[in-house]
């Protein structure tokens, strides 16, 4: 009899694995260099050792286009598109007394490629202007995004005790690299970056066991792992996350971080039940990403003060 296995996401969602992902292994130009912690022929599920750290920082930050706009600069002779957007970050202490909330900020702009982008005052709020590179949606939306980075990066330096506390943002650690003791968090995979031999090991982790550490290249390098979080389903990656660490990191101090995290993060696994995205996504993640998009306000009260602000 055929058998099959149900993926645990809510079907409403994108799936934590892209069917490309595995269907097209391969395919992916980045460098890989795999003996960083086991001999590529020797990989195998890692049960991490130590102790979970006493204190997990979680940042993670939110954002939302409030409206598109047209910048009508002096120096271009042609309005040019721009968004009104608003985005918040905020941080997480995760004990062994349980989580608390460290501080949540917002922050609104007008980005455009316009050197004559305005502030705008608003009845509920003031968006600052912000540039960027050029005027695609791409391009504006990239501007947001580092705008959303530089924010969690700001918060994290804030509340950070170097040396006792570990930080786990959410994504890519891209930007952040040069902040010691800091993970980033994957939890949907767009690629398989493994060759078939080790992308299997992945598949029979069980909960709470990791992959040997690797280094990976795109356009930009980093050191990674997978780790299964705990989770009831046999679907091939069900409660599979992939984390990034420095590329300056020494293996030995590498491996310590990957069994570290690995230990911290099972009791933080997102639950079905009051998650659609379960366990991937951790419960401090869940609860702020609530919490920031409540701070973001209405967007339709914003859409209308926006416009009235843009009325002559």
């Amino acid at each position: 009899m055929t058998e099959f296995s149900i993926d645990p996401w809510d079907p409403g969602y994108a799936a934590a694995l892209a069917v490309e992902a595995l269907t097209e292994r391969g395919s992916t130009s980045a460098e890989l260099e795999l003996g960083v912690e086991a001999e590529p022929q020797d990989w195998a599920p890692v049960v991490p050792r130590g102790s979970a750290p006493s204190c997990l920082l979680v940042a993670d930050g939110v954002r939302r286009i409030d409206a598109r706009i047209w910048v009508h600069g002096e120096a271009d002779p042609m309005p040019l598109p721009g968004i009104a957007a608003s985005y918040a970050a905020g941080i997480v202490r995760c004990g062994p007394d349980g989580a608390d909330l460290a501080e949540i900020e917002v922050r609104r702009s007008m980005i455009s490629a316009s050197a004559d982008t305005p502030e705008v005052k608003t009845r509920h709020a003031t968006f600052q202007p912000a540039m960027a590179a050029d005027s695609s949606m791409e391009g504006l939306s990239l501007a947001l995004q580092r705008q959303v980075t530089q924010l969690e990066l700001e918060l994290s330096i804030r509340h950070r005790r170097e040396g006792t506390d570990l930080l786990l943002v959410d994504g890519p650690l891209r930007g952040r690299t040069h902040l010691t003791d800091t993970v980033g968090y994957i939890k949907t995979h767009h690629i398989s970056y493994l060759p078939a031999p080790q992308s299997s090991v992945v598949g029979a982790l069980a909960s709470g066991q990791r992959t040997p550490v690797f280094l990976m290249g795109t356009s930009w390098r980093r050191h990674a792992w997978y780790l299964r979080l705990p989770v009831t389903s046999t679907a091939p990656w069900a409660g599979i996350a992939r984390c990034e660490a420095s590329a300056d990191l020494s293996s030995d101090q590498v491996v310590r971080l990957a069994d570290a995290v690995t230990l911290a993060l099972q009791p933080l696994a997102g639950v079905p039940y009051k998650d659609p995205r379960a366990p991937q996504n951790l419960v401090p993640i869940g609860g702020l990403e609530k919490l920031l998009r409540h701070h973001l306000g209405d967007p339709a009260l914003m859409y209308r003060a926006l416009r009235t602000a843009a009325r002559p």
